[in-house]
């Protein structure tokens, strides 16, 4: 027998299965199932629902027991004996306490500064004073993308205040580089290294100033220090850090080309960003200091004018050398050489002290920082105060006065936070905290 037949055989015997096992559906038939499927509906959906709202209900009960052990367990046991002692108080008591919130880290510090305009032949230069003019004078230079703002903090700190009660500071800034600085002509001829020393002889006689005590960082310390080779009784003693004596090398050439070009066509590029983290705090700067170079970055890219930052370094990576030797012609004023243990120009402040006479110059090197100024304020401070007392400029500080000076800043830290009107402390439950 074929397949054939084997299948249609097949087909007619369940064709009269179908036959014997179904009835046919009429229309009454349809009518009465379809009234009896809305009745069972009609039934059971209010079961359906109150049984529904009593799951989310149980569900809901469960969550809420849960959820404090659950906050209970992601927090970390303390057993701090302040926290403890807090937890202890009264309403009245918590209701007399406001926290301080604490500043953002800044340029500007708290001693106030006379801008004056000081006309020189190649343009006017913006010069900061802070303090009595009576009084004798240090002369601040800054460095590269700086401006006199960078050395208000460390002029503002508590062991700076005592000394500089007997003298009168002129932060110098170069031309077009001070905040919210229009940008210079393109014609414009940026002064060369020695032509920015021959600026101070300006400053000096706008203000009746006769000798000075100098202070430079990075280029501003090159520049100080080329004005002390021409013009020695002009100056009483030096403080440099990071001073550069020789001319620059051909990497150090490179990249700063490069720098300017960047600064002039695109403005500030991560590329100068970079470079110039590197140039004030060396390697990996906020693996040591997140917040000091979260405020550089900041005023970098707001605050400097690109195109004349362009045009100061280019001035810098073109200086010449000082053509000093210890044997022969250096610099005869006393010298303070400073760097910082982590500042890529460990080796050039290194090479400047060779040349120099060891008489009447001293290099010290401050560990774990590489921008001394703002890492390490109180070791600095109190190098440059020994300075001045060796050097007969200044009466050594009583321990007294230096106290009242410190007494006077934590005062003056603890004044009445702006975001609240008073602040009133009735009682300290803290053993020996500090109350902010």
């Amino acid at each position: 027998m074929s397949r054939s037949l084997l299948n249609g055989a097949y087909y007619v015997v369940l064709d009269e299965v179908y036959r014997d096992t179904t009835v046919p559906i009429k229309k009454k038939n349809i009518k009465k199932i379809l009234q009896f499927r809305a009745a069972v509906r009609k039934r059971l959906t209010p079961l359906f629902a109150k049984r529904l709202s009593q799951f989310v209900g149980v569900l809901n009960e469960q969550k809420a027991i849960t959820q404090p052990d659950k906050e209970k367990s992601m927090k970390m046991p303390s057993n701090n004996a302040e926290e403890t002692a807090l937890l202890g108080m009264d309403d009245i008591e918590l209701r007399n306490i406001q926290l301080q919130f604490p500043s953002a880290r800044r340029f500007s510090g708290e001693a106030a500064c006379t801008e004056v305009r000081v006309r020189t032949d190649r343009g006017d230069i913006l010069v900061a004073v802070q303090g009595d003019r009576n009084k004798p004078a240090i002369i601040t230079y800054h460095d590269l993308g700086l401006n006199y703002s960078s050395f208000q903090p460390f002029f503002g700190y508590v062991d700076m205040r005592a000394l500089l009660e007997n003298f009168c500071v002129y932060h110098v800034n170069a031309p077009g580089q001070e905040e919210g600085a229009p940008s210079l002509p393109e014609d414009y001829m940026y002064p060369s290294m020695d032509e920015l020393a021959n600026q101070l002889n300006y400053v000096m006689g706008h203000f009746g100033i006769k000798t000075f005590i100098g202070f430079g960082v990075g280029a501003g310390a090159n520049v100080l220090a080329r004005f002390a080779l021409i013009h020695p009784k002009k100056v009483d003693a030096l403080t440099l850090i990071n001073c550069t004596s020789n001319q620059a090398g051909w990497i150090e050439w490179a990249y700063q080309k490069m720098n300017t070009r960047s600064l002039r066509s695109r403005g500030m590029t991560q590329g100068v960003l970079d470079y110039l983290l590197w140039h004030h705090f060396g390697r990996f700067p906020e693996d040591r200091n997140h917040d000091l170079t979260q405020m550089y970055k900041n005023y970098f890219t707001r605050n400097v004018n690109p195109s004349n930052l362009s045009m100061f370094i280019e001035a810098y990576v073109r200086r010449s050398d000082l053509g000093i030797c210890r044997n022969a012609d250096t610099i005869k004023v006393p010298v303070l050489n400073i760097t910082g243990a982590l500042s890529p120009h460990v080796d050039d402040t290194v090479t400047f002290n060779g040349r120099l006479n060891p008489n009447n110059s001293t290099w010290m090197k401050i560990s774990d920082c590489a921008m001394v100024l703002e890492e390490q304020p109180s070791k600095i401070s109190e190098a440059f105060r020994l300075f001045l007392q060796g050097e007969g400029y200044v009466a050594p500080l009583s321990p007294t006065k230096i106290v009242a000076f410190r007494r006077l800043s934590d005062a003056e830290r603890r004044r009445p936070c702006r975001h609240s009107s008073v602040i009133r402390i009735t009682e300290n439950p803290i053993s020996e905290a500090v109350v902010c």
